[in-house]
């Protein structure tokens, strides 16, 4: 049992020493395919048309959401403006677009259930559907890696 106890002492004092976590640690899934916003939103470009959602990250800091306030089809959205909100057990959320141009399609579904945003942020729980007025704004976005790292940083000041 002594030798147990000395292996993890020894085991603690380097990763310490290391400046590693000896907890395993859970990170939120991001997607390759996909641009990110600074403000925890990603969007998913095909032709003119982009679907918005807020990310894994941003959910699970969130907790369970109760409620997603949708703007109207045919509103305009500009990128870093707010368009909505995400309200959850622990918090309400602003909602940025990422990209500006028409609201198209909203997901009717996240009426009835709220927590699609939770269980599935990138598929059921995609927020607005958008044509795009200015592609060259996808340049400012993030790509997964550099989110990814991005969110590390973020959760390493809390």
């Amino acid at each position: 049992m002594a030798m147990a106890a000395s292996r993890l002492l020894w085991a603690s004092r380097a990763a310490s020493y290391l400046k590693i976590s000896i907890f395993p640690r859970a990170f939120s899934t991001v997607l390759k395919d996909l641009k990110y916003a600074d403000t925890h939103e990603w969007v998913k470009v095909e032709g003119d048309s982009a679907t918005v959602g807020i990310t894994d990250h941003a959910q699970h800091h969130l907790g369970d959401v109760v409620y997603v306030e949708l703007p109207e089809v045919g509103s305009s959205v500009s990128q870093g403006k707010n368009f909505g909100a995400v309200e959850s057990v622990k918090a309400t959320s602003d909602i940025y677009s990422p990209v500006s141009g028409e609201v198209v399609a909203v997901n009717d579904g996240l009426g009835d259930e709220p927590g699609l945003v939770n269980t599935s942020p990138y598929e059921s729980g995609w927020i607005i559907k958008v044509k795009v007025s200015d592609s060259g704004e996808l340049n400012s976005l993030m790509d997964d890696a550099k989110y990814s790292k991005f969110c590390e940083e973020e959760d390493s000041k809390h």
